[in-house]
């Protein structure tokens, strides 16, 4: 139990919620979506769905073991401009000299309950002991499948500083973090973190909350400008008109890392649903982009490769580019247009 009362958290100090209680996005003590965002779809409950999720669905996880790819992140070229994704959300940029880890998950669980969510077979052989030094840790909201008190906790260490949202750095401060390390700010702001590095917050339509108290800090995406790229890196979201106006600031990208997985037509307000992820590539004005959200842990009862199938059909029936690499494969972001990616899901239906 004392286990568990630690990795909740804590609630933002009286210093933040005097701050917060200034900014027009903060009411009644919890942060607003710009748009009125219910949890669910118009007619259900949570007991609905608690019953509809005991209904087995096939092929909701993997029946095999994922494929990945070991890279040796620690020894990369220093003028290497890589991603590098490990399932659902997280992943690893070095671009311009810098490192950046986001939203890293490496405990093989999205779940405060141990053994509940477990990651796929496969999806989890990356660990914080394979992370070299970080520069700067990004985390885009506090949901156990994104802030992971185990894994930050062993990457304590590796990061120098932190950049998240409002209120989520008072989980940092109450874990050890010293103060220093922390910066937190709202939608909209922006950090210039080196010489031609520049970190904006900028709205995503989601929620917040470790346990019971929802919206109590704050839910992000983030543009990340350096001297030679310039990316979107999208937290979770449902569709809404803040992407429009993100790609009319801060476009044309060069890449955008797009939430898609764990979706249901019953909560179409907090994820994106496949057929609106193609309108939100178009509204931000990026010239190519990776979906993720996917392919570790069983959020939802879609097929768990169906993200990936849609949005490669989607991509091509647009003709937008997109990267698709499997876990641990590197991205090499000075040759987004000329990569060619395989299907690699397809050998694991």
């Amino acid at each position: 139990m004392k286990s568990l009362k630690k990795q909740l958290g804590q609630f933002p100090d009286e210093k933040r919620k005097e701050y917060f209680s200034t900014l027009p996005n903060y009411l009644n003590g919890r942060f607003q979506n710009i748009l009125t965002t219910p949890a669910l779809l118009e007619g259900e409950s949570m007991t609905k769905l608690l019953l509809q999720s005991l209904c087995k669905v096939e092929n909701t996880s993997p029946k095999t073991a994922l494929p990945f790819v070991v890279t040796d992140l620690k020894n990369l070229r220093p003028d290497e401009n890589v991603l590098v994704w490990f399932g659902h959300s997280s992943y690893f940029i070095q671009v311009d000299g810098k490192k950046f880890l986001i939203d890293p998950v490496f405990s093989g669980n999205a779940s405060p309950m141990p053994g509940s969510i477990k990651a796929f077979q496969g999806a989890d052989y990356y660990k914080p002991e394979h992370m070299p030094d970080i520069d700067f840790l990004l985390i885009s909201h506090d949901h156990w499948d994104h802030l992971d008190y185990k894994t930050v906790q062993e990457l304590k260490d590796k990061v120098g500083k932190v950049i998240c949202g409002l209120g989520t750095g008072q989980h940092f401060e109450y874990w050890g973090w010293s103060f220093d390390k922390i910066i937190e700010k709202n939608w909209w702001e922006s950090i210039d973190i080196a010489e031609g590095f520049r970190v904006t917050l900028t709205p995503a339509r989601h929620f917040s909350g470790r346990l019971l108290n929802r919206n109590i800090s704050l839910w992000t995406s983030f543009v990340l400008k350096t001297p030679t790229k310039n990316l979107f890196l999208g937290g979770d979201s449902g569709y809404g008109n803040h992407f429009t106006e993100i790609g009319e600031k801060y476009g044309p990208f060069d890449l955008a890392v797009m939430e898609t997985g764990q979706y249901n037509e019953k909560w179409p307000y907090i994820h994106t649903l496949p057929d609106q992820l193609m309108t939100e590539i178009k509204e931000l004005k990026t010239q190519n982009f990776i979906p993720v959200h996917n392919s570790k842990f069983k959020l939802a009862q879609h097929i768990w490769y169906e993200p990936l199938e849609l949005a490669s059909k989607h991509a091509e029936e647009n003709d937008i580019p997109i990267t698709l690499p499997m876990i641990g494969e590197k991205v090499d972001l000075d040759q987004l247009g000329t990569a060619v990616w395989k299907k690699w899901w397809e050998d694991y239906i």
